[in-house]
């Protein structure tokens, strides 16, 4: 399935402020991209690009001195046209054999209290199977017990919040259920990306950026959507860290408030049937700053 991804984001600008960017598709997509993503700058903008720690691809610029930004991206992959299935090797390792690529999601971070969490995980999980099963079963609770709810998301709000509120986003559903993950000593990584509607009925919600959470199992990261928690046909991953502060779409060091943004994730027109949209929405402009 040819799958078209891509948004537009549009900043205000007062100053000139250093603006630190995360907008490619992840390189683990490569082997799939028709037309690469190129990331548009309106006024045109110097622009420098490196990789970071984790692997994603990083865009740096300085915005106008007034005004307006506009950031766009359009890419096509050659994707699975088939919802989502879970590898046949689900074993969990033991910390001592795990690689030690693998560690650091093992332990807390920015928003992923494993501290707080701990004693909560293992009396909810610790009698339950070992490996897949056992994520699923934090997949499960963590979908039964958040609300979704784009009118109370906030940026700061974290996994052990999450918890004790039982309301978020789709970040707040992947940070609570990698903390407890990494509660239960299974190494999990925050995603971020695009994910499509296609196959699922209508109505369909706004589209927007998408969080989710890998887990080493079966000696490879594997895919867990505790906010959708069904197989899905179109993920595309743009980056991974321990939590949302290391995949944020945009840092921006000065005042640039977000003023609209869109998102596209579709299946091309003339190669699919399926039917896919891509709604702008300025109500949610405020979970695109700081959140994926």
């Amino acid at each position: 399935m040819n799958l078209r991804v891509g948004f537009e984001l549009v900043f205000g600008c007062s100053q000139p402020t250093p603006m630190l960017l995360m907008l490619h598709t992840h390189a683990s997509h490569a082997n799939e991209v028709l037309v690469p993503d190129r990331l548009l700058v309106d006024p045109p903008l110097p622009l420098t690009h490196y990789y970071d720690a984790f692997g994603n691809c990083c865009s740096r610029l300085v915005t106008p001195s007034h005004g307006f930004l506009t950031l766009s991206n359009h890419a096509l992959l050659d994707v699975a046209g088939r919802p989502e299935v879970a590898p046949l090797d689900s074993y969990q390792s033991p910390v001592e054999h795990l690689p030690d690529e693998c560690l650091q999601f093992l332990l807390g971070s920015r928003y992923c209290e494993t501290d707080l969490l701990s004693n909560t995980a293992w009396q909810m999980f610790g009698n339950s199977p070992l490996g897949r099963p056992r994520v699923q079963a934090i997949c499960d609770y963590v979908h039964r017990h958040v609300v979704f709810d784009y009118q109370q998301a906030r940026p700061t709000r974290t996994a052990f919040e999450t918890w004790r509120e039982g309301v978020g986003v789709c970040r707040d559903y992947a940070h609570l259920a990698v903390a407890l993950c990494r509660a239960m000593n299974i190494p999990a990584r925050y995603c971020s990306g695009y994910i499509s509607d296609v196959g699922l009925p209508p109505p369909y919600a706004p589209m927007d950026f998408c969080a989710w959470f890998e887990a080493w199992l079966g000696g490879r990261w594997q895919t867990f959507d505790p906010r959708n928690n069904a197989p899905r046909t179109g993920r595309v991953l743009m980056a991974r860290g321990r939590d949302a502060a290391d995949v944020a779409l945009s840092n921006a060091f000065g005042p640039t408030p977000l003023v609209k943004f869109s998102v596209i994730c579709e299946p091309d027109a003339g190669t699919e049937s399926l039917a896919g949209r891509a709604v702008a929405s300025t109500q949610q402009a405020s979970q695109a700053t700081s959140t994926s």
